[in-house]
């Protein structure tokens, strides 16, 4: 069974939660502050951590931001529906996705089994050879990423995000193609995952010499992965 922590003070939820992912063939393990929980996600191996925001001790912001520090477990939050500030902090944190509350637990399943592919390397990731474009490497069996040489540590949505970036230069590519590859799921009514994500691996590969941007934004069509000196 795959085996996932859910750090959430509602305990009632925790016990529903605990049921039905069995018949989902998980194990959950529960946490009910942010302290906590954020030791229980450092000293223990799970395939995942659904956290959410509002927890006494600690925010779930606060236990994300630590998490990441040491830890690149996939990390699904827990958000109040309708608080897009909430969402859009804890994407540019390290959160691989989020579930705005209340939600159907078949809706909590698909997200972390879509998480879990990413992880395993069984998303967007269909082929094992590595993709060398422009300075940037990407080797899909370990699902590392090195630039100008240097080791750059992404999420799995960032991940699979860049992978396809590089496997279509130069070409436009939607934000909901973008969000059905990265996310694996499609993108949902006034959803800014993707373009959080898309700001986050910008960051993290930095510029080309000469300041040009890798990833730039076509208004009103999606992105595009540009190659140095090319123009969209």
């Amino acid at each position: 069974m795959v085996s996932v922590l859910l750090i959430d003070d509602d305990t009632e939820l925790s016990k529903l939660l605990e049921e039905y992912l069995q018949s989902e063939q998980f194990e959950l393990h529960a946490a009910h502050d942010g302290p906590s929980g954020l030791d229980k996600a450092l000293t223990n191996h799970y395939s995942a951590v659904v956290l959410d925001v509002m927890l006494p001790g600690m925010s779930g912001l606060d236990v994300l931001k630590q998490l990441r520090q040491k830890s690149s477990v996939p990390v699904l939050m827990l958000t109040a529906r309708g608080s897009e500030l909430d969402r859009i902090l804890g994407l540019e944190l390290g959160a691989d996705d989020y579930l705005p509350k209340p939600f159907n637990p078949r809706e909590l399943v698909a997200r972390l089994r879509a998480i879990l592919r990413r992880a395993s390397g069984s998303g967007a990731s269909v082929s094992s050879q590595p993709v060398h474009l422009a300075g940037v490497e990407l080797y899909p069996e370990s699902r590392s990423v090195t630039c100008n040489g240097k080791p750059v540590n992404l999420t799995g949505a960032e991940f699979d995000l860049l992978y396809t970036f590089l496997r279509n230069p130069g070409k436009i590519i939607s934000r909901e193609d973008l969000t059905q590859a990265a996310l694996g799921r499609p993108m949902s009514p006034m959803d800014r995952s993707i373009d959080v994500h898309v700001s986050n691996l910008r960051r993290k590969l930095g510029p080309y010499d000469g300041e040009q941007e890798r990833v730039k934004a076509i208004r009103g069509s999606g992105y595009v992965y540009l190659l140095p000196g090319e123009q969209q």
